[in-house]
């Protein structure tokens, strides 16, 4: 019986995905992977199974403001940057970013692949800021923005 589903995918073909990724303000970020959630439709929450090859990284030390991350070790080990804070994980570790909290970051800093499931909250409208990089991204129904965060500043303060 070997029936397809939409609701369903395999352990091989999660394992045989070949899709890849990188940001573009990391010249270490490596990744492959799926979007399982997008695979089968889920629209308000966001799960991917992600490998990280050694020695690179997940993507840019960041932080979301609307959305809940999560990140769960499935195999080799790395290490978080949580609030520059650095924590060695390995498999059966799990870490949870709550909107606004936690700024985070993984690099693959064992001898193999680093795989974990990851997912989260999908909201129409996100702000996500990156603190070293002094930028945050605005995301609202597919479109991105960036903008300086120095060029930021109070509302009163720009008021006529």
């Amino acid at each position: 019986m070997n029936q397809t589903c939409p609701f369903l995918i395999r352990a091989e073909q999660i394992e045989a995905s070949d899709d890849s990724a990188s940001h573009p303000w990391n010249p270490n970020s490596a990744m492959r992977g799926m979007h399982l959630s997008k695979q089968t439709g889920l629209t308000d929450t966001g799960i991917s199974w992600v490998e990280v090859p050694p020695g690179k990284e997940s993507c840019v030390y960041h932080l979301h403001y609307r959305e809940d991350e999560w990140i769960y070790i499935l195999s080799g080990s790395g290490t978080a940057e949580i609030n520059d804070r650095e924590y060695a994980v390995g498999p059966g570790d799990f870490m949870g970013f709550p909107a606004g909290k936690a700024a985070h970051h993984l690099r693959n800093t064992g001898s193999e692949p680093l795989r974990y499931l990851m997912g989260g909250s999908s909201k129409r409208f996100e702000l996500a800021d990156f603190p070293r990089l002094g930028r945050r991204v605005i995301r609202q129904d597919g479109e991105i923005g960036v903008v300086k965060l120095s060029d930021i500043s109070d509302f009163e303060a720009d008021s006529p």
